[in-house]
């Protein structure tokens, strides 16, 4: 996976920013009572990564002014399914160091690489106009995976009784995340 200076950098700044908005989302106690739930926010960077570049066609057309000079090396930029998920990894690894939350670094890998792979298959079949269910299919697929290590890690197969509270969560979460990747990816060009 060769990747440009500015690549590497955009891919870069999108990690930060997703590591950011997960270490905001963990300061911040959701008004509902439901362990284990959250908005998901640093997914919508991962959508984003995910669609940037084969959205091209619903941002505004970028149009080369009389003042303004044509753009040297003006080729859009966009990521690999497998330059999204070293994106991915990264953001785990380092929210896990920055929030000290290394123990719960199984859950957010087998959530994260669930839902991701699912994200991953979801974004041949669906247009830049369905992002949203995206967002949501991955939703359910990281609280599959987040579930299905809990069963593991505490031989409790009972924990699969609070699946279906997590996925009704999951969906209305995953949508919110997706239709922000959605309108964010509409007017974002670089």
């Amino acid at each position: 996976m060769k990747m440009t200076v500015k690549k590497l950098a955009f891919a870069a700044v999108l990690v930060a920013v997703a590591l950011i908005v997960y270490i905001l989302e963990n300061l911040i106690p959701l008004p509902i009572a439901i362990p284990g739930a959250k908005l998901g926010l640093a997914n919508v960077v991962t959508l984003f990564a995910l669609f940037y570049g084969k959205t091209e066609s619903i941002a505004a057309p970028h149009k080369v002014s009389e003042v303004e000079p044509a753009r040297v090396n003006a080729e859009p930029i966009s990521f690999s399914v497998g330059e999204v998920f070293l994106m991915l990894i990264a953001r785990i690894l380092l929210g896990a160091m920055f929030t000290g939350r290394v123990t719960a670094l199984i859950y957010s890998f087998a959530g994260g690489l669930l839902g991701f792979a699912a994200q991953a298959v979801m974004s041949r079949f669906v247009t830049s106009k369905q992002i949203w269910v995206c967002g949501a299919v991955g939703a359910v697929f990281h609280n599959i995976g987040q579930i299905g290590a809990a069963i593991i890690v505490t031989g409790t197969p009972a924990i699969a009784a609070y699946l279906p509270v997590l996925v009704i969560v999951g969906v209305v979460t995953g949508v919110v995340t997706g239709l922000i990747a959605q309108y964010t990816l509409r007017g974002f060009r670089i």
